[in-house]
């Protein structure tokens, strides 16, 4: 991490509760666990992805419970921050590859409650600025051919 930013890189935080939460495999493979049958007979039915994509939509209590917080999610950007600087972080939430995001993040549609957390941190807007996009833009910029 101390290399990224010290030759003014960016390190785009990935959203996927399993990269934010060492506890989530453990929830996750006891949420399988609990509905083993039916995630075998979806999966016989539409295949292991949009089997666990049904499963998470026929019990949404039991899935939400295997989710990280949002805060989590900021206790991380907190964390590059604290390391790097507000200059080197940046979000990559990966929506269109991962199953599970934090309690309350489903799509880029939820970011403002990013935002909202990231103000009540104490992040002035221009930090926030930098981490919804201006830190990826000055990325591509210095690395454009």
């Amino acid at each position: 991490i101390k290399a990224v930013g010290k030759n003014g890189g960016l390190i785009s935080l990935n959203f996927y509760s399993g990269f934010l939460d060492s506890t989530y495999n453990k929830k996750q493979k006891a949420f399988f666990a609990k509905y083993d049958y039916e995630l075998k007979q979806l999966s016989a039915k539409y295949g292991r992805s949009n089997a666990i994509d049904s499963l998470i939509a026929l019990h949404p209590k039991d899935a939400d419970a295997t989710r990280p917080s949002i805060e989590l999610l900021v206790d991380h950007i907190d964390y590059i921050v604290k390391l790097i600087g507000i200059n080197h972080v940046g979000l990559g939430a990966d929506f269109d590859g991962a199953e599970s995001f934090p309690l309350g993040i489903n799509s880029i549609a939820d970011y403002p409650k990013v935002t909202e957390i990231l103000l009540k941190r104490g992040y002035n807007e221009a930090d926030v600025k930098k981490i919804l996009g201006e830190n990826f833009l000055r990325v591509l910029k210095a690395n454009k051919g």
